[in-house]
């Protein structure tokens, strides 16, 4: 698995999977994953699917490997695959599990996820994430929505890289 991560970050992936081919017993699914997780990084669709296919495979219930094939789908507006992979998900009962961030203040742990609105600060912690953003965009920020793997609007995009989990907790 470290030799196929080695050779796949580096763009080798026709290597890795070489390397994967020559092994001399049954590859686990963790080989297979460090491929899959290469074809993220340089957008491979075809090694990507084979990848996916052997870890599920191994795993038919393995959530990471539908979620980065559905992300590679994704990243190259391949709409129509991502739903297929997702319905795929659906039909064998696999589940995504929301990201969720925590930050502890005056020793209270607070929990956030994109859609929290529980919090009994949220009005605040919404002001001040507009404050920050401003900031942001007086120094030139620009935010990068390549990485909003929905097919959204830009404006709906960049609203999401706003509400994410992790800048709720921080704000």
């Amino acid at each position: 698995a470290c030799m196929v991560d080695l050779l796949g970050r580096s763009g080798r992936l026709k290597e890795a999977v070489e390397f994967i081919k020559k092994i001399p017993c049954q590859p686990v699914s963790v080989v297979w994953t460090a491929l899959l997780s290469a074809c993220r990084i340089h957008g491979s669709i075809e090694i990507a699917r084979c990848a996916a296919e052997c870890i599920l495979e191994l795993e038919p219930q393995n959530t990471g490997a539908f979620v980065l094939l559905s992300n590679i789908y994704a990243a190259a507006r391949k709409w129509d695959d991502k739903a297929q992979v997702r319905k795929m998900m659906d039909d064998r009962g696999v589940k995504k599990e929301r990201g969720c961030s925590c930050i502890m203040v005056n020793n209270q742990v607070y929990a956030f996820s994109v859609d929290t609105t529980t919090h009994p600060q949220m009005k605040e912690i919404h002001a001040e994430l507009h404050r920050l953003y401003g900031l942001m965009v007086e120094l030139g920020y620009v935010p990068n929505t390549h990485l909003i793997l929905h097919d959204v609007e830009e404006e709906r995009k960049e609203l999401s890289l706003w509400q994410h989990s992790e800048k709720l907790a921080i704000a």
